[in-house]
């Protein structure tokens, strides 16, 4: 399973609809609009700072 980064969803590598690539790596999402709000700011939730997230990760 993948994590959806935006939402924290887990999602299905083989049935997912929404995914993209980014720096080598393959980014999947539960729905188009967390998909849309990730290409506009990958980085931000590769690092850890979505939206539900209140801690982070060393």
């Amino acid at each position: 399973m993948a994590k959806d980064l935006v939402c924290g969803m887990d999602v299905d590598e083989k049935t997912a609809q929404h995914k993209s690539e980014y720096e080598g790596n393959t980014y999947y999402f539960c729905c188009p609009g967390c998909k849309s709000k990730f290409d506009k700011e990958p980085e931000k939730y590769i690092s850890g700072a979505g939206e539900h997230s209140g801690h982070h990760h060393h």
